[in-house]
């Protein structure tokens, strides 16, 4: 039997030889020809996966248009000013009254709006097309490379307040005269929250398509600043000639608020458009973030694009770092809440944590307020321009347990008495750039200027909707009284030099008209008016219409879907300067 098995066992080694078929040549011919068989039904069968797996994509995408057009048809697509709904009714409020209940309020949104008239009068008359007001020469300046960025800024605040005369001249010539084909370094950053998302706003508001081809014009010259090695973009580029790059004084790094703050516009274009590519560039932006996200969610202010890699460098929810966590939570709220977006809100918490770990209080009055970070060491120091948080931890506290909501809505709370306090410290009653704190002195004035930022009413806006705490309507008011007493002129609006004296300088921002008028305006509006369940918005004060989102993530570039490296753990940059 043993000798049987061996013999078997031998005549199967044989027809492994090579010298057995070399011998028979026929069988050599058969074995070959069963070898391309097999290899080209492999093969075949992996190109049918690789197409299976594009026309799924092409399919989503095309469900995905054709459910935001079923969307538009149901809902008649944009608003109509007149129908602006000035009812009480809205699913915002916690409580309090409404403006459609109080004359006061009702006089103090229609002085808010009389102050816009003025604001937008004076540039019409003095620098119309052109960037920026310079009121007190009465001259008009091209700061952002003569793109109009004060008419588009202003659009949605215009019909918001129903301001149709005035919009309709600037649609005109956003139709007629806006050309984005110039010689021109532009901010990626800055032009994608003006311009991007004015223009956006406007579409989503109006329904009118000019706005939104207009939208896609300059979004593809900006896209080019996203073909790095990394895909974590360039935070500068010609308008005419591409050629991206980042500013010197970076060493050649991009800034984190400038690189994180473009993915609610960009989401916005291709779910309008049908078309992908925009989603894609900016979520691949947070998909690369995500794989160096620290344990505490605080990413330093500079990332390399060619390796996307952090480097030392402060740690803030002021300058260049700000928006970057803002927009973790609205492109969660942006999707709706679903699935498809929740690891934008699982990175958004981890970094929440993280802020905790930078929160302090002052003596003797218990300012609260956040602190910057280098290295293993706190700065105290907090920018205005933190003054989002407060805003942004009340937005996004209802999506915790009903115990971790009442600690984040708290610490809004405690962080806006501190941002309000920015104002009423200083003798013209407005806040200046930044502030240092103190042992024993609360706190103090650092750089002095005010420039018309509109992030504490921002936040103040937020808390009404959310809280229904009539105090925040009356710190608004404080502060729209402190504008209208230091900053209007007869030819517009400016800031002050400095914050103690009252000295003035020549420039109307634009993003006065786009965030820190329309916030007011809000502020002393029903919460019917542009509800926050229906719209986001964006970092400029941009609303954005809600679309729930059932995609997947596609990587660009790429043969097929990429999760997100999500943790179980768990603003804008200063405007004052140029590049």
């Amino acid at each position: 039997m043993a000798k049987s098995r061996s013999s078997t066992s031998s005549n199967w080694w044989r027809y492994i030889n090579p010298a057995y078929y070399l011998k028979r040549p026929k069988r050599l011919a058969l074995l070959f020809m069963v070898f391309v068989c097999a290899t080209l039904l492999v093969w075949d069968r992996h190109t049918l996966i690789q197409d299976h797996q594009q026309e799924v994509s092409k399919l989503n995408e095309e469900v995905i248009h054709l459910q935001n057009l079923l969307e538009e048809l149901k809902n008649g697509y944009g608003l109509q000013s007149d129908k602006l709904s000035f009812n009480s009714k809205s699913s915002d409020r916690r409580g309090g009254k409404d403006a459609a209940d109080d004359p006061v309020i009702t006089q103090r949104r229609e002085k808010v709006k009389d102050a816009m008239i003025h604001a937008w009068s004076s540039y019409e008359k003095y620098a119309w097309g052109q960037d920026e007001l310079q009121p007190q020469t009465k001259n008009g300046v091209d700061s952002f490379g003569g793109l109009g960025a004060t008419l588009i800024d202003s659009l949605d605040t215009l019909y918001i307040m129903g301001l149709d005369e005035q919009f309709q001249r600037a649609r005109e010539w956003v139709a007629n005269s806006l050309d984005f084909n110039k010689n021109y370094d532009a901010s990626v950053f800055e032009t994608t929250i003006r311009v991007v998302g004015g223009l956006l706003s406007a579409y989503d508001l109006s329904g009118d398509k000019i706005f939104l081809e207009k939208a896609q014009d300059i979004a593809d010259r900006l896209l080019p600043a996203w073909d790095s090695p990394s895909g974590i973009p360039y935070n500068i580029i010609n308008l005419a000639r591409g050629n991206p790059h980042n500013p010197q004084w970076t060493g050649g790094n991009s800034i984190l608020a400038d690189s994180g703050t473009e993915q609610l516009e960009f989401i916005a274009l291709s779910q309008r458009t049908g078309n992908p590519k925009y989603q894609q560039k900016v979520e691949n932006v947070i998909l690369e973030l995500n794989k160096i996200f620290p344990a505490d969610g605080l990413l330093p202010i500079y990332i390399n694009p060619e390796r996307s890699t952090t480097s030392y460098s402060t740690i803030t929810f002021g300058a260049m770092g700000d928006s970057f966590y803002e927009y973790l939570l609205k492109v969660w709220i942006q999707g709706n809440k679903t699935a498809t977006v929740k690891h934008y809100r699982e990175m958004w918490e981890t970094s929440m944590k993280g802020l905790l770990s930078l929160v302090k209080r002052t003596t003797p009055s218990s300012f609260t307020y956040i602190c910057e970070k280098n290295g293993d060491s706190l700065t105290d120091k907090m920018d205005e321009l933190a003054c989002f948080a407060p805003g942004m931890l009340a937005l996004g506290s209802s999506g915790y347990a009903p115990d971790e909501s009442q600690k984040f809505l708290s610490l809004a709370e405690e962080l806006a008495w501190t941002c309000y306090n920015f104002y009423q410290s200083t003798p013209t009653k407005l806040a200046g750039e930044n502030y240092f704190f103190s042992e024993g002195q609360d706190m103090s004035v650092g750089t002095s200027w005010n420039i018309l930022r509109p992030e504490t009413v921002e936040s103040l806006f937020y808390l009404w909707r959310l809280t229904g705490n009539e105090t925040y309507r009356e710190w608004g008011w404080n502060i729209f009284e402190a504008f209208e007493k230091n900053s209007h002129i007869e030819s517009g609006y400016v800031g002050l030099k400095d914050v103690n004296t009252g000295v003035k300088d020549n420039k109307m921002q634009s993003f006065f008209l786009a965030e820190t008028f329309k916030y007011l305006y809000l502020l002393f509006s029903p919460s019917s008016v542009i509800p926050l369940d229906e719209w986001v918005f964006n970092t400029e004060a941009h609303p954005i219409k809600i679309k729930t989102r059932h995609d997947v993530v596609v990587k660009s570039g790429g043969d097929g879907l990429h999760k997100p490296n999500t943790r179980s753990r768990a603003r804008k940059q200063g405007r004052f300067g140029d590049y």
